[in-house]
């Protein structure tokens, strides 16, 4: 388990700044097969073999996002699901966002 996913995410009330592209970079290599799209968006997609276990994980994904209090931008299909993250509030990438990517890979 990544030391990410141990931690808990931080609602954003806005007024922060988001990660500068190196702080990013750095965080980014703590979980494994995210990338960074739009210059702030974290996401991943995660392939299964049927819908069931696609809709399945998706199910604690949501779960979890309830409890950390950071919702994703979720996109499920037959046998895969892509989750997009980003804090909302400033348009932008917090530790935050890597910590729910984190958690996310332990929905597994």
């Amino acid at each position: 388990m990544s030391d990410l996913a141990k931690k808990n995410c931080v609602p954003c009330r806005g007024g922060v700044p988001p990660l500068d592209a190196n702080q990013s970079a750095e965080l980014l290599k703590q979980i494994d097969g995210w990338t960074i799209e739009k210059g702030f968006h974290l996401t991943k997609e995660f392939k299964f073999p049927d819908f069931a276990k696609a809709l399945s994980f998706v199910n604690r994904v949501g779960a979890m996002a309830e409890k950390q209090g950071h919702h994703p931008d979720i996109y499920l299909a037959w046998g895969m699901a892509r989750v997009e993250i980003w804090t909302h509030k400033i348009n932008g990438l917090t530790e935050s966002d890597f910590i729910f990517a984190a958690k996310t890979d332990g929905c597994l």
